[in-house]
């Protein structure tokens, strides 16, 4: 299963959520996460974060959602939006229909710096407790319904 994680800067709250699904989903998913506007890099602090949980961050980079709207992008089954801005964004047509879920985090990077960790921990752990729950509660195959049910019911745990 594909899952497309997006945010406006992909810089720090869609790259954890690519990360965690990476690593949580232990193949059964992979994440890729991209921005509508995307800042260009990834944010420093969520880096070290993710470095310090033990996730591989080598192929963490910001990038644009226009990457997965082309004809040769892996089709993805499922579209999760992590910030208010993308989730009422027009976006682009993805190839396969993918079911949309929403899961609002507040942004770490908005926070002053001083206040990162803390923020960017928030974050992290709102995002894994969610992707930990879907995980958990995803079949073999599921169907595009029952897909839809298990990312909406837990984009609403806090």
């Amino acid at each position: 299963m594909n899952i497309l994680v997006l945010c406006t800067g992909n810089s720090a709250r869609s790259i954890l959520l690519e990360a965690i699904l990476n690593t949580q989903g232990a193949g059964r998913v992979t994440a890729y996460s991209a921005g509508s506007q995307p800042s260009g890099e990834v944010h420093p602090y969520s880096l070290k974060l993710l470095a310090s949980r033990g996730y591989d961050t080598s192929m963490a980079r910001s990038k644009s959602w226009d990457e997965f709207a082309a004809a040769d992008a892996p089709k993805m089954d499922a579209v999760i939006t992590v910030c208010a801005s993308a989730a009422g964004e027009t976006c682009p047509i993805w190839p396969g229909a993918p079911v949309r879920a929403h899961w609002g985090v507040d942004d770490p990077a908005a926070a002053i710096e001083a206040d990162w960790p803390e923020a960017f921990e928030a974050a992290y752990r709102l995002l894994h407790l969610r992707a930990e729950a879907f995980l958990e509660s995803l079949a073999a195959d599921p169907s595009q319904t029952d897909l839809k049910a298990a990312l909406d019911a837990v984009g609403t745990l806090s």
